[in-house]
């Protein structure tokens, strides 16, 4: 395990967890990648548990920040009242939580975008006086219109690349489905804005798309997450602008080299939510490539790497792979920062209980990864009607969130199916599902717990 560490970047380690040994003929090489960032803004530089003290943290150093706030100001917004009112207070408390120095702005997201603070294409510097600002335009706002979420994305992306900002992150909320965009026309404003800015996104009630909602999180490397209650905008908006506000560093890579035979079979973030980062590969010179991981304060996350490696005898052994940590220079002009590495290794044995063995770390996730899948399965199965496929998909996720400990899951799970036995994935499907209940399983389903070490 490698750090590096300057001034102004948190201090990162890679940790890399594995069985390197193969039997004869073996080829599928699997590690856990663990990269933690220390010294950034979420802990006030205090360590994670179980970290060194970090050389990078500055006292009183924060990154500068740009974000945009885009609120759903539909029509639909109006069905309760209470879902505007609810919104604009949300929105308040967000601006309440900027950093002094953030600069921010407010969009007002229908068919069509509009900066509504400050303005002109503009973003506002946080201090009392522009946050007094935010907050009075934010009471004149009022649901009329459509829904276009991606040209409410699309004035984001232009107001936030006119910031010479460390961190460039936006926050969304929408009550209903993209109605009046083409679903290509959404596609194509995510990609457009991939690598150039992170965004949280959040669905309020229950008339909204879920693959929609988190598409536009997945694309943009955010979170997504369902907000039933209206009544609760206000502390989950506080909870994402504090999360926001703690990041140090953005547009960190990692970065997979292997040598000459080796192929990348596929590359999956596993913690704290399950994404495929296989298809967002850039090339970086001979037989690398980067995956990126977007913006980082004080936290830890968990990558599966899986390699495919050429045959070899029994006694030999090979790097498979060298994961390296990487921040690219901003000015283009220098080479990319190293921040930390960690080593992927094969050996080949006759040792049948050496080369049997599944590494605890791999086997938890990829059991989190397939829960990940067979929920969405099930759900998707129980939409269409096929009631056998989907009780058979979600009691394998009922089995493998009991097996993995993945409480909070379950628990939502329960609310789905009645659970006969866990430990088998015996279930009934529940005649009647509240749309919140359902909808809540899958926004959250790609959420995992860490394995314990």
């Amino acid at each position: 395990m490698a750090n590096f560490s300057k001034s102004n970047v948190p201090q990162f380690s890679v940790e890399v967890y594995q069985n390197e040994f193969l039997p004869e003929g073996g080829r599928e090489v699997n590690a856990i990648v663990t990269v933690t960032s220390t010294g950034g803004g979420t802990t006030g530089g205090v360590p994670l548990p179980g970290t060194a003290p970090s050389a990078a943290y500055a006292p009183g150093r924060a990154a500068d920040a740009a974000v945009v706030l885009m609120v759903d100001c539909s029509g639909s917004m109006d069905y309760p009242p209470t879902k505007m009112r609810n919104a604009r207070d949300a929105t308040a408390a967000a601006v309440d939580t900027l950093r002094e120095g953030t600069r921010f702005a407010v969009v007002a997201g229908t068919h069509v975008a509009k900066d509504v603070y400050p303005g002109n294409g503009r973003l506002a510097v946080a201090d009392a006086g522009t946050k007094a600002q935010a907050k009075e335009a934010l009471r004149r706002l009022s649901a009329g219109g459509g829904t276009a979420i991606g040209t409410w994305l699309r004035l984001a992306d232009r107001l936030l690349g006119a910031a010479d900002a460390d961190i460039r992150h936006g926050i969304l909320l929408t009550d209903g489905r993209n109605e009046h965009e083409a679903p290509e026309d959404l596609r194509a404003a995510l990609d457009a804005c991939a690598g150039r800015f992170t965004c949280d996104a959040r669905g309020v009630g229950t008339d909204w798309d879920v693959k929609e909602v988190t598409s536009v999180a997945s694309a943009l490397l955010g979170t997504a997450d369902i907000v039933a209650d209206p009544s609760h905008l206000a502390a989950d908006f506080t909870r994402m602008m504090e999360n926001a506000m703690g990041k140090e560093v953005a547009d960190v890579a990692l970065r997979l080299w292997t040598p000459v035979g080796v192929e990348i079979r596929f590359v999956k973030q596993v913690a704290p939510t399950v994404e495929d980062l296989t298809g967002r590969r850039t090339e970086a010179g001979p037989r690398s490539g980067d995956y990126p991981t977007g913006s980082w304060g004080d936290e830890s996350r968990d990558y599966h790497v899986c390699v495919r490696v050429p045959e070899a005898g029994i006694g030999r052994e090979m790097l498979a792979a060298r994961a390296s940590l990487i921040l690219p220079d901003p000015t283009g002009t220098a080479a990319p920062q190293v921040l930390s590495q960690g080593l992927v290794r094969a050996v080949w044995t006759d040792d049948m209980v050496a080369s049997t063995s599944i590494n605890p770390q791999v086997a938890h996730y990829t059991g989190q990864a397939e829960l990940a899948q067979v929920i969405q399965q099930g759900l998707d199965a129980r939409k269409s009607g096929d009631l056998d496929g989907a009780t058979a998909k979600l009691g394998r996720a009922v089995q493998l969130a009991s097996a993995s400990g993945n409480e909070e899951t379950a628990k939502l799970l329960s609310k789905v199916v009645d659970v006969v036995d866990a430990a088998t994935g015996t279930v009934r499907l529940k005649a009647k599902v509240a749309e919140a209940d359902e909808m809540t399983l899958e926004t959250r389903s790609t959420k995992t717990v860490r394995v314990k070490r």
